[in-house]
């Protein structure tokens, strides 16, 4: 097991310097300034419309850049011939109402400061949307923070037995799977209702990842957790375990560990958020782009979107039966690290396309510090009937491509066979409430007891 957790941060490290020792892409950053001047006048897209590989480029300013270059067929991933997106109205049901409370009260309160070290720090934040209305100064950092706090569930439980699986396709078609115990959960600031609202399993914290291989057997129990701080001036990064089960412990990784794959997979820790952006709001910062309508996969068929059969392979690409495609209004930032933290940091640029509603980003290009076009990820966050709640979101799918490496891994909305959708909040089984097991370096030592 040793060797293999080995292999994994060896494998991070080696992913992380790959665009540094000379790939090249003909896509560069320059070519996201040219996207945001062609899409200023976005024109019509009618419900009903149908877009396919034969009138793409009429629609193509819907489209985010990374995916336009699928359509173009830029890299070894490129979009099937038969791809189909059909265009439906727009639905805007993500939000619970006691998410709109929160943010209706203590949105118009709070700020941001900027340090002499160049660092931000948000002031007087208590739940909900920070900045419902960003504006300048500083609205792109704005924008960064309500994608870093997008609503999501106070309680995300994924297991086998409903979504906890995951893909990894390589450029000769090769799919390997991988099943996971998944318990994402807020720590502080809890809007939702039906769920505790006081924890102290992890002080200081807000939020708390915990996730656990449960598939293939020679990485079983190995486990990540990643904790994130209210106070990030002390905490910039989250601190971040991994349980090794040859060694019967949990080791700290390094902040440089944000660069490196969870699992091996294509997201980074980083990444590895239905937001679209798991960094900190305190040492990295973001430039707004514009307003802008782009198409997205919000509200899913759960009978159509199972892997394999609902995914147009080897690209993992959603085939229609996963339903309607939306036009929704999307925030465009730029995400880097500020100046004096930038060194040795794995992208750029995050050109994140955050949904205005809730604010998880829909779509990321990712750009490595040569400025190019390394990955594109797809995070279709969905929303749907919760039972006990209502309507609100209630789930992701997500595919990672590299372009560079001609690698993909796709996480299934709805796992394989169960077609279940994740646990939330008060439907998930009582087990995963225990947030020390869940939810603390302590709680790593009690794997494999």
């Amino acid at each position: 097991m040793l060797k293999v957790f080995s292999r994994l941060l060896a494998a991070g490290v080696i992913i992380a310097l790959l665009p540094s020792l000379g790939w090249s892409q003909s896509t560069d950053r320059s070519e996201m300034d040219q996207w945001i001047k062609d899409t200023a006048n976005q024109g019509d897209l009618p419900v009903g419309t149908k877009i396919t590989m034969s009138n793409w480029q009429q629609y193509k300013n819907f489209l985010p850049l990374g995916m336009q270059k699928l359509f173009e067929g830029t890299y070894f991933w490129k979009m099937p011939q038969d791809v189909e997106l059909d265009v439906g109205p727009t639905i805007n049901n993500f939000l619970p109402a006691t998410w709109k409370d929160a943010t209706e009260k203590y949105g118009p309160q709070t700020t941001v400061e900027v340090l002499p070290n160049g660092h931000y720090v948000m002031h007087n934040y208590h739940g909900g949307t920070p900045f419902p209305n960003p504006q300048e100064p500083n609205k792109g950092w704005k924008v960064m923070a309500n994608a870093f706090w997008a609503f999501v569930p106070a309680i995300y439980v994924n297991t086998p037995n409903n979504v906890g699986s995951v893909w990894a396709v390589d450029r000769y078609g090769n799919v390997n799977r991988t099943t996971l115990d998944i318990v994402y959960r807020w720590s502080s600031y809890v809007t939702d209702a039906n769920v505790p609202h006081d924890l102290n399993y992890a002080p200081g914290t807000w939020y708390t990842e915990w996730g656990m291989e449960e598939q293939p057997e020679q990485a079983r129990y190995t486990a990540s957790l990643s904790l994130f701080y209210i106070d990030q001036e002390a905490h910039p990064f989250a601190d971040t375990y991994v349980f090794v089960p040859a060694l019967r412990r949990s080791l700290r990784l390094s902040s440089t560990a944000r660069c490196s794959p969870v699992f091996g997979f294509d997201w980074t820790y980083d990444d590895a958020k239905t937001n679209g952006f798991n960094g900190s709001t305190s040492i990295y910062t973001a430039d707004f782009l514009g307003d802008r309508k782009i198409l997205t996969l919000s509200h899913f068929n759960q009978e159509g979107a199972v892997f394999p059969d609902g995914y147009l392979m080897p690209l993992g690409f959603p085939k229609p039966s996963w339903g309607k495609w939306e036009a929704r209004l999307h925030a465009v930032a730029d995400i880097h690290r500020i100046p004096s933290e930038s060194a040795g940091y794995c992208y750029s640029s995050r050109i994140i396309y955050a949904d205005r509603e809730h604010w998880n980003g829909n779509w990321v290009d990712l750009y490595d510090s040569n400025r190019k076009l390394w990955k594109s990820i797809a995070y279709y966050n969905d929303a749907g009937n919760v039972p006990g709640y209502g309507d609100m979101w209630d789930g992701v799918a997500s595919m990672a491509m590299d372009f560079q490496n001609m690698h993909e891994t796709v996480w299934c909305g709805f796992g394989n066979d169960a077609k279940q959708k994740p646990y939330l909040d008060a439907n998930a089984p009582k087990e995963f409430f225990d947030g020390v097991k869940y939810g603390s370096p302590g709680g790593l030592q009690m794997i494999m007891r």
